[in-house]
């Protein structure tokens, strides 16, 4: 697959991605939940910028960075962490596909970089393989809090209680 249609594919991919995290936010109930997703509209969107430049054949620096928004989240919500949260099925599933779609990324920008001959496409899709790896462990945290948050809370919580 030639480069181009590799960036032309991804951008597909981010375009769907945000379109699929800002609907899931606005059904999320969970304030936790609904800023997760949020977060994660604001990486693709990113990501899809990065994407164009690369396509319009711009001189870009894809170092980029995508926790500061989710890890000020955790900490916002850590004294809510004790109380039970429950999450409707719809939320936690909206997450299980997330997990998936994070999955699918993280093999297609892998395969991408490997097989890109641009130098700045290599470094942009092993820096979107690393977001995207990130992304699924947000994700996967978020699915065990919502899921059971006090059993979540303490293992997170464990060097302390050890400690």
């Amino acid at each position: 697959m030639p480069v181009s249609e590799a960036v032309e594919k991804a951008i597909k991919m981010e375009t769907d991605a945000m379109k699929f995290y800002r609907e899931a936010a606005q059904k999320t109930s969970h304030p936790f939940g609904r800023k997760m997703f949020e977060s994660l509209v604001r990486d693709e969107a990113r990501h899809l910028r990065l994407l164009e430049e690369i396509l319009k054949g711009l001189d870009i620096d894809p170092h980029v960075q995508c926790l500061g928004d989710v890890r000020t989240v955790f900490s916002d919500l850590k004294d809510q962490m004790l109380s039970r949260v429950t999450a409707s099925s719809d939320e936690l599933e909206a997450i299980r596909l997330a997990l998936e779609m994070e999955t699918q990324g993280y093999k297609y920008y892998q395969e991408a970089a490997q097989k890109a001959e641009d130098p700045k496409e290599k470094r942009l899709f092993e820096v979107l393989t690393k977001e995207e790896e990130r992304h699924y462990q947000i994700l996967n945290n978020t699915y065990s809090f919502l899921e059971d948050t006090g059993n979540w809370f303490m293992w997170e919580e464990l060097s302390i209680v050890e400690g």
